[in-house]
C-alpha cells in the first residue's frame, strides 16, 4: 500500500513535468487543467504523507514539533486510553447493562443442568481438591490444626456453654429419654443378674453370721432392689426420677454459676485433651481426613462426587427455571462487579497503562504502523485524487472567471 500510494505521487510529479514541459512549447489548454490537477495532486500526496509519517517517525528524520507522535507521546496515549476505558467501560451503568442482558445466571444454569457439563465440573473439583490436598505438608496442616482449633478449645472455658445446652435440654424434657433408657438397662441387669447380687451380700454379711440367713438376706435384699428399679422404670413421677431430674437441673447451673464445679469441669478437659490416647487422635485426624477426601474425590461413582454432581445439576436447574432466584443471584453478580469497578477502576486501567509505559517508543510505533498502516495509506492515496479533483476545480473556476 505505500508502494501504490508512493506510485500515485510519482506518476503526478510525472505529469506535473510534462505537462509544463508541453506548456512551454504550447500545448493546448486542456493541458493546463491536467498540469493544475497534477499539481494540486502532488500537493495533496506530500501533505498526506506528512500527516501519516508524522503519527510514527520524524519526516525526513527532521525533529519538526508535533511529529513522531506515537513514540514521543506514548505514555500520555496510554494514560488516555486507560481513562477512556475506565470511563465508558467501566462504569457503573455499563456494567449492570452488560451483565443484565448477558442472562448469566440462567445461562450457567443451562449449562451446568447437562449431566455432561455437571459430571465436567466435578471432575475438575475432584481434580482441584486433589492437588490442594497433595500439596499441603501433613506436618503444617498438623501444626495449623493445633494452633487454632485445639489451642482455642483449650483456652475457652467449657463449663458455662456446656450448662446452657444442658440447661435447655433439660428444661424442654429431651433428656427423659436417656432417662428412660438407663432405667431399662438398670432393671435388665438387675433382672439378670441375681447370682451377683447374692454374692455380693454374702460377701459383706459377717463371718459369724450363718450362711442360710446370709441367703434369707441376700434374697430379700434382691427382691427389694428389683422391686425398686421396677417402680422406678415404670412409674414416669417416681421419686427417684424427680432426684434425677432436680440434680440434672442443679448440675446445668452449677456449670454456668458454681466456681469449684467450673474449676472442676476445666481439670477434667485439660486432662481429657492431654491423655496421650486423645493427642494421639487429633494428631491422626488430618490423615484420616486426608485418606478418605482422597478417596472419595478419585472414585467417580463414590458417595461423594455423586452427590457433588446431583448438586450442581439441581443447583442448575433452579437457576434456569426460578425466575426469584435467577434475580437474586444477578442481583448479587452485579453489586459484586459494581463494587470491583467502582473501587478499584484505577487498579484496572492501570494494566493498559503500565503494559503501554513498558512498550519500547520505536516497538511500539511498527507495531501500530503494521496494524493500521495499510488504512493510514489510503489516507495517502485519497489525497493525491482529492487533491487533484481540487486542483482542476480551482484551475477551472479561475479560467471561468478570468
Amino acid at each position: 500500500m505505500k508502494g501504490i500510494a508512493t506510485g500515485l505521487l510519482l506518476l503526478a510529479v510525472a505529469i506535473y513535468v510534462v505537462t509544463r514541459w508541453q506548456e512551454s512549447i504550447g500545448a493546448p489548454a486542456w493541458v493546463g487543467y491536467v498540469n493544475a490537477a497534477a499539481e494540486a495532486g502532488m500537493v495533496g500526496a506530500l501533505a498526506d504523507w506528512f500527516a501519516v509519517t508524522a503519527l510514527f517517525r520524524h519526516p525526513l528524520g527532521l525533529p519538526i514539533p508535533h511529529t513522531a507522535i506515537i513514540p514521543t507521546r506514548k505514555n500520555v496515549l496510554g494514560h488516555s486510553l486507560g481513562d477512556f476505558v475506565g470511563t465508558n467501560f467501566l462504569s457503573e451503568q455499563v456494567v449492570r447493562d452488560k451483565l443484565h442482558r448477558a442472562e448469566i445466571t440462567r445461562r450457567v444454569g443451562s449449562w451446568l443442568d447437562d449431566p455432561e457439563h455437571a459430571e465436567r465440573v466435578t471432575a475438575e473439583l475432584a481434580t482441584a481438591v486433589r492437588g490442594a490436598v497433595q500439596v499441603l505438608r501433613d506436618e503444617d496442616v498438623q501444626e495449623v490444626f493445633e494452633q487454632t482449633l485445639v489451642r482455642k478449645v483449650l483456652d475457652r472455658p467449657w463449663a458455662p456453654p456446656l450448662g446452657r445446652i444442658l440447661g435447655r435440654v433439660f428444661a424442654d424434657g429431651s433428656h427423659h429419654n436417656l432417662v428412660d433408657l438407663v432405667c431399662d438397662r438398670a432393671y435388665d441387669w438387675i433382672r439378670d443378674n441375681h447370682e451377683t447380687v447374692l454374692r455380693v451380700v454374702s460377701q459383706r454379711a459377717p463371718s459369724w453370721s450363718p450362711r442360710f440367713f446370709d441367703s434369707l438376706v441376700a434374697d430379700k435384699v434382691y427382691a427389694e432392689v428389683l422391686s425398686f428399679a421396677w417402680a422406678v422404670k415404670t412409674d414416669p413421677d417416681h421419686q427417684m426420677r424427680k432426684a434425677v431430674d432436680r440434680f440434672l437441673v442443679e448440675f446445668a447451673d452449677d456449670l454456668q454459676h458454681d466456681p469449684k464445679t467450673m474449676a472442676t469441669a476445666e481439670r477434667i478437659k485439660q486432662q481429657v485433651l492431654e491423655h496421650p490416647e486423645v493427642r494421639a487422635l487429633i494428631s491422626s485426624a488430618w490423615s484420616t481426613a486426608k485418606t478418605m477426601l482422597l478417596d472419595a474425590a478419585e472414585d467417580p461413582a463414590g458417595e461423594l462426587r455423586v452427590r457433588v454432581r446431583d448438586g450442581l445439576r439441581s443447583m442448575g436447574r433452579r437457576l434456569a427455571e426460578e425466575a426469584s432466584l435467577r434475580a437474586k443471584v444477578d442481583g448479587w453478580l452485579e453489586g459484586a462487579a459494581v463494587y470491583v469497578v467502582s473501587h478499584y477502576r484505577s487498579e484496572i486501567t492501570t494494566l493498559i497503562t503500565d503494559t503501554v509505559e513498558r512498550w519500547d517508543a520505536e516497538e511500539t510505533s511498527r507495531k501500530i504502523e503494521s496494524h493500521v498502516g495499510r488504512d493510514l495509506q489510503f489516507i495517502r492515496i485519497n489525497g493525491t485524487v482529492v487533491g487533484a479533483l481540487a486542483g482542476l476545480v480551482i484551475h477551472t473556476a479561475s479560467q471561468l472567471l478570468w
